[in-house]
């Protein structure tokens, strides 16, 4: 079993964000110092959107330990308030939140759909779950049961993943700080401390209700000024192609040069029974980071195939392709329009290689799902309603409805 061989494992971590982070236990440092763990460091949290925003760097390991420390503040609270978790318990939710977002791919998301087509990365992340409890010889069932929400006591899960968890509280706070967004700034030490069980669920206490509403509109105003801004998304769109590409390339038995373990998944299409059934797979997929994308892009950009050269060179240079946004679907006529100048001004072969600088897509977002977990409060007469109820500001037909929006993508030289 891979665990560290350090005898001093009380170790504090200075997080700009938080303040001075301490690792709870032995086993939860051993979990850290793994690989896979450590593999987090060389992932950015936000993907591409350092090309908006210059100082979102931060990486998946700094919101890691950040989900690590918002669990000890919850975890206390609650022990302060007489609810009943035991160490035990209490080291396998750190350990879930730890491992949650071990599935995650080069820069995040963004070739979450086209690295590993059909396979989501919370499936990835219970797959490591699986094979580092293998390693630490059973120590994290009850970590990986209270991650599938399987375990006894169903609000430890709520505090890895509902619409009020560790995970969303950190994220928030940490995309704001780096961003500088100041709108993303949320009172997670309150709302922490307003937290309480009743049957089983987690609540939030009545005089907490006003930091709840900051929570969901700080979360509307983030997405649509951080996570779905217009030039992340038309530079995560190239990313996607330039790999749908280079894939096509390989298909064709023109592979590019790239590391070896991204040359397996531009061979392969792994399914999620293949990383199942053959630990080869997962074990590629853990030497895979933002580090494999940024040389082979420095590669391709050289390749004789003018569209993975041509895509290339602009995400390295910023050449970013002309994105518009509205709310119904583009005219064919102006889409046909557009594929026939970009055809003619970069001298394409056919309709298909048009298709990857000029084409339409479709993003979505919700600040609050009326589908999922409830965020209800815990009223002072004892009866439980859900935000949507107790709050007399905020309109869920508003914050509860998915906004869908058009996106439109072409090179800015044909404009």
């Amino acid at each position: 079993m891979p665990v560290s061989k350090t005898t001093n494992k009380k170790k504090i971590i200075n997080d700009p964000v938080h303040g001075f982070i301490s690792v709870p236990t032995e086993l939860l440092y051993d979990l850290i110092e793994h690989p896979f763990f450590q593999r987090l460091r060389w992932i950015k949290q936000l993907g591409m959107t350092s090309l908006v925003y210059p100082g979102a760097t931060h990486t998946r390991i700094q919101h890691t330990m950040g989900c690590m420390h918002l669990m000890s503040q919850a975890v206390e609270t609650l022990k302060q308030k007489g609810y009943d978790i035991t160490d035990a318990e209490s080291e396998a939710v750190h350990a879930a939140i730890l491992m949650h977002d071990l599935g995650h791919g080069p820069f995040s998301h963004v070739l979450e759909s086209t690295l590993v087509e059909g396979v989501h990365h919370e499936e990835l992340s219970l797959l490591f779950m699986e094979r580092l409890n293998r390693e630490f010889n059973g120590k994290l069932t009850t970590a990986i049961e209270i991650f599938t929400n399987r375990y006894q006591k169903n609000f430890l899960h709520q505090l890895v993943s509902s619409q009020l968890d560790m995970d969303r509280l950190d994220y928030l706070l940490r995309d704001s700080f780096y961003t500088g967004v100041s709108e993303g700034v949320v009172s997670s030490e309150r709302i922490i401390k307003m937290l309480r069980i009743h049957n089983d669920q987690l609540v939030v206490e009545s005089k907490g209700i006003y930091s709840i509403e900051k929570f969901l509109i700080a979360r509307r105003l983030m997405y649509w000024q951080v996570y779905l801004h217009k030039t992340a998304l038309v530079a995560e769109k190239m990313l996607t192609h330039i790999f749908r590409r280079a894939r096509h390339l390989t298909q064709m038995g023109e592979m590019p040069q790239s590391s070896p373990h991204l040359e397996y998944f531009l061979k392969n299409k792994p399914t999620i029974a293949d990383f199942r059934n053959n630990e080869e797979v997962l074990i590629r997929f853990a030497f895979l980071d933002d580090n494999d994308i940024m040389s082979a892009l420095k590669i391709w950009m050289f390749h004789p195939d003018k569209v993975l050269s041509t895509l290339s060179g602009g995400l390295l240079h910023r050449n970013l392709l002309a994105i518009e946004i509205q709310d119904t679907p583009f005219e064919q006529e102006k889409i046909d329009s557009l594929k026939k100048k970009v055809k003619s001004k970069l001298e394409l072969d056919n309709e298909e290689q048009t298709g990857y600088f000029v084409f339409t897509a479709s993003i979505s977002n919700n600040a609050y799902s009326v589908k999922d977990d409830k965020i209800n409060i815990l009223c002072r007469d004892g009866v439980v309603k859900d935000i949507s109820d107790a709050s007399d500001m905020l309109d869920l037909s508003v914050l509860g409805k998915t906004v869908k929006k058009e996106i439109l993508c072409y090179p800015k030289s044909i404009r």
